[in-house]
């Protein structure tokens, strides 16, 4: 292997940055790998790298800010290329039940293999192997395959049932999370620290939900019927669809992460015995929002934004 090398990212122009990080990328072998030096977290690198590559390296955080942030990147050889949980979930949404059973998020963190989160959570990956596979024999219900569905199709489905759903219900339990926090915040702090996360939550998912409706999921249904119809290739401002694409699953990552600090926080919404009628809604919404979230995340990361980026890459073939 050779002597791994460190970028300084910072001594970069920026818009020359991704390019030479990605040039010195396609220049490993496997095995190879480098470090970049930074001033913030790369996350979005990251994503792009899974975007425009596919799941065939290794990102290990080696420093975490605040001032500095270093990341090794390493090129995975064939046989250590392990398909991501979003891949699994992709292809059988029943196997989503037993990541959840595990603690596994399988729509945020669709992007991780199996191995490398039971290594981080210290899970028994055979026990999880094992349940996974017991689902194989299952028949499933047909209606959750997803995979099957055109994307305009899936796009629409997503917006008239999980944006929809979004939409109705953040109004109503921002209200009810802030009051439970102003009654009941004295006597128990963590639905103080509940409510202020999700007011996160509702102010990132109103402006997210806005920029698919309004900009990725038309772009998206343009090329579907583009090329159904054998027209050109629409043109975007945004060039290609990888880059909104990038953006989106950043924020799902970021919802993600407040709804699992709400779960930590409460307990995994434990309900206390003095808890009055709001605070046992409370608790019931937010399991069931997150679980609405779950789904939501997964069809947009693991299906509707690799098979977008596919279409449009093959246009021409």
């Amino acid at each position: 292997m050779k002597t791994i090398t460190t970028l300084n990212v910072t001594e970069i122009e920026p818009r020359f940055r991704h390019p030479i990080i990605f040039e010195q990328f396609d220049s490993l072998e496997a095995g190879e790998g480098f470090i970049i030096s930074i001033d913030h977290d790369p996350k979005p690198l990251y994503y792009q790298l899974i975007a425009e590559r596919g799941n065939i390296f290794k990102w290990e955080y080696l420093a975490s800010g605040p001032d500095n942030w270093q990341v090794k990147i390493e090129r995975t050889a064939p046989e250590e290329q392990e398909v991501t949980i979003g891949e699994i979930v992709a292809k059988d949404y029943r196997k989503a039940q037993v990541f959840k059973k595990f603690g596994i998020d399988f729509c945020c963190g669709g992007k991780k293999t199996v191995s490398e989160v039971c290594n981080k959570k210290g899970i028994d990956i055979a026990e999880v192997k094992q349940q996974l596979a017991a689902t194989d024999g299952d028949q499933g219900n047909p209606s959750q395959n997803y995979q099957s569905w055109e994307l305009d199709f899936l796009s629409d489905f997503i917006v008239s049932t999980h944006h929809k759903y979004v939409k109705e219900t953040l109004p109503f339990l921002s209200e009810i999370s802030a009051k439970v926090a102003r009654v009941h915040g004295e006597s128990h702090p963590e639905v103080v620290a509940a409510a202020h996360a999700f007011a996160g939550v509702a102010a990132d998912l109103s402006a997210h939900l806005l920029k698919e409706e309004k900009v990725l999921f038309p772009y998206i249904k343009q090329l579907v019927t583009a090329k159904r119809e054998g027209a050109a290739l629409p043109q975007a401002p945004f060039g290609e669809v990888s880059h909104p694409i990038q953006m989106m699953e950043a924020e799902h990552e970021h919802a993600g992460e407040d709804m699992s600090e709400i779960r930590t926080v409460t307990n995994g919404f434990s309900i206390p015995h003095d808890a009055c009628t709001s605070y046992r809604i409370l608790y019931k919404m937010f399991q069931e929002f997150e679980s609405d979230l779950h789904q939501h995340i997964h069809l947009e990361n693991n299906i509707l934004f690799p098979k977008a980026i596919e279409l449009e890459r093959t246009w021409n073939d």
